[in-house]
């Protein structure tokens, strides 16, 4: 576990209180993944900032806001209804930057595990998740993702948010 600091503002932080803020960030993910692989589309959504955009490869174009985004989680749970069978995501290899302002920017392994009905769980996709984190009403938010996924971008860098 590290961390890139250069970008602080002020002291770099003690390692108690970056352990606390890594903990913290860990956590969002677990409880926003579980809540997307169970459907829970708008406490999904709110997840992310009203303004959020959200962008990954299988999509023609991004997600913008709160709305949009339930509406593909809806769209997710019909299609998994038709083709039976459920999807886990499990994120890891987390590397958290702390940027000026208390943002955060994000980076994740996040892979895709698919079980058909009464099939073996296997690893659907691997992808790399890229967020901008922020604090609203001291809760943290995405404002900003890109999903990229290692089979859909063959030759191309993962995404960096900047």
């Amino acid at each position: 576990m590290t961390a890139d600091t250069t970008h602080l503002t002020g002291p770099a932080p003690d390692t108690s209180e970056f352990g606390s803020l890594y903990a913290e960030v860990q956590q969002f993910y677990a409880h926003q993944m579980q809540l997307f692989d169970r459907h829970e589309a708008e406490r999904w959504a709110a997840t992310f900032t009203e303004d959020a955009v959200f962008s990954v490869p299988t999509l023609d174009s991004p997600v913008h806001g709160r709305a949009e985004l339930a509406a593909n989680v809806h769209r997710n749970r019909a299609r998994q209804e038709r083709e039976g069978g459920q999807l886990r995501h499990w994120i890891g290899m987390l590397d958290v930057d702390v940027r000026p302002g208390g943002v955060l920017h994000t980076r994740a392994y996040a892979l895709v595990f698919a079980t058909a009905r009464g099939g073996v769980p296997a690893v659907s996709r691997f992808c790399v998740m890229a967020d901008e984190l922020v604090r609203c009403r001291g809760r943290l938010r995405v404002r900003s993702r890109v999903v990229s996924r290692d089979d859909l971008t063959a030759g191309y860098p993962a995404p960096v948010l900047v």
